[in-house]
C-alpha cells in the first residue's frame, strides 16, 4: 500500500446533524474540497496529518462501540483511490458526508458505503453555480445500489421559491428525506424563528418528507 492522504482530524464525537443526530460516530475529516461555499466554516489548511493506507486502517480499527465512521471534510470523494484501498479493510458502518457532485468517484466505492448524507448546494446560500443536474446524477448513482441517502439543505434568508421546487423535485424521484438546516454564522444562528418556520412550511406544502434540524452540536458545544 503506497497511497497517502492528508487528514485534518480523526475524532470520536456525537453526530449533530440530520436524522442520525445523537449517535456516536468516528469522524474522519479530509482536507480537500472541490467547492468553495460561502458558509463553509472548516479550516482545511492547518494541523494536517499524513496517513498511509496501513496507518489509516489501523487507526480506524482502534475504535469500538461506535455507530459508524463519518467520512467528512472537505469532500471525501476527492480521495477515492485511497478510500477504495482502505474501506474494504474496515469492518464498520460507513457514513459518507458529501457535497453530491462527484458521482463518478462515488461509483468506485459505493459498495463500501451504508449511509449517504448529501448536501444540496443552493446558489442562494453557497454563492456557487446551480448544481441540481449534477446532484440528480449523484442521487441516481446511489439509488442504483439501493443505498440509504438523505438530502441536507443549508439555507439562509436568500432562499428562493425556485430552489425549493428544484430541491423537492430531486427528492421526489426516490422519496428521499430532506433535512432543512438553517445557516449559522460561526456558532450563531442569525435567522429569525419566524423565517425559519416559513421556509419549513413552504417545503411541507409541496412535499411531506421534510425535517427541520439545526446543527445541534453547536448548541451543546461539542465538535
Amino acid at each position: 500500500m503506497s497511497n497517502k492522504v492528508l487528514i485534518k482530524e480523526i475524532f470520536e464525537s456525537i453526530q449533530g446533524e440530520g436524522p442520525y443526530i445523537g449517535v456516536n460516530q468516528l469522524f474522519v475529516r479530509f482536507s480537500k474540497c472541490n467547492l468553495n461555499c460561502d458558509y463553509c466554516d472548516t479550516d482545511f489548511q492547518t494541523n494536517l496529518k499524513e496517513y498511509t493506507e496501513t496507518d489509516f486502517i489501523n487507526e480506524i480499527n482502534k475504535y469500538n462501540n461506535i455507530h459508524s465512521v463519518s467520512l467528512t471534510g472537505g469532500e471525501p470523494l476527492l480521495e477515492v483511490d485511497f478510500l477504495k484501498n482502505t474501506l474494504k479493510n474496515i469492518d464498520k458502518k460507513i457514513y459518507l458526508e458529501t457535497n453530491g457532485t462527484l458521482y463518478e468517484n462515488l461509483k468506485q466505492i459505493i459498495d463500501y458505503i451504508e449511509i449517504i448524507s448529501m448536501d444540496i448546494k443552493l446558489p442562494s446560500s453557497t454563492k456557487m453555480p446551480d448544481m441540481f443536474d449534477i446532484h440528480k446524477k449523484f442521487i441516481e448513482t446511489s439509488a442504483e445500489k439501493n443505498k440509504e441517502i438523505f438530502l441536507k439543505v443549508v439555507f439562509d434568508e436568500n432562499i428562493t421559491r425556485e430552489e425549493i421546487i428544484k430541491t423537492v423535485n430531486l427528492a421526489k424521484s426516490h422519496n428521499l428525506l430532506i433535512v432543512l438546516q438553517p445557516k449559522t454564522d460561526g456558532e450563531v444562528l442569525n435567522l429569525k424563528s419566524d423565517f425559519i418556520s416559513s421556509v419549513f412550511y413552504k417545503y411541507i406544502e409541496i412535499y411531506k418528507n421534510i425535517r427541520l434540524i439545526p446543527q445541534v452540536h453547536k448548541f451543546i458545544n461539542i465538535r
